[in-house]
């Protein structure tokens, strides 16, 4: 049994037109796709704005720009796997390289090897109050700062 603990972590908003860029999943107990904003784990001793450069550049091998701070959100979950506690710091930028804006074919790779798939997804596509884009709070608060 793992010990249950807080996980600081800092994720990206970036935009093209009504979409944002987000990370589609699967969780086959709810047999429901859900999407969260690309960005990972604070390492001890990097800000925020400094993890997410950082996993831009691991994960989609791109580099960022005109990182500003949104805001900082709780996400308590039960997967139906394991029960969660993410303290999320949340950024908006952009990215340097404006070819990303037009791919479709986006692919992200985790450090173990893992490929998972990357989307822009409109934010009509979520509807309040339905558990589909993390953490908690994310929709609402993209409503009010765009």
């Amino acid at each position: 049994m793992t010990k249950e603990q807080i996980r600081a972590i800092a994720l990206g908003i970036f935009r093209k037109n009504d979409a944002i860029l987000v990370f589609e999943g699967y969780n086959p107990i709810t047999k429901k796709f859900f999407y969260r904003p690309l960005g990972g784990g604070i390492e001890f001793g990097e800000y925020g704005h400094q993890t997410l450069a950082r996993e831009m550049k691991e994960e989609l091998n791109v580099e960022v720009t005109n990182l500003r701070y949104l805001a900082t959100v709780q996400n308590i979950f039960n997967d139906g796997i394991r029960r969660g506690h993410e303290i999320v710091q949340l950024y908006e930028g952009e990215f340097t390289d404006p070819t990303i804006y037009e791919r479709t074919d986006l692919e992200a790779h985790e450090n173990d090897g893992t490929i998972f798939k990357v989307v822009w997804k409109p934010l009509a596509d979520f509807k309040p109050g339905e558990p589909s884009l993390y953490p908690n709070g994310l929709l609402e608060l993209l409503m009010h700062c765009h």
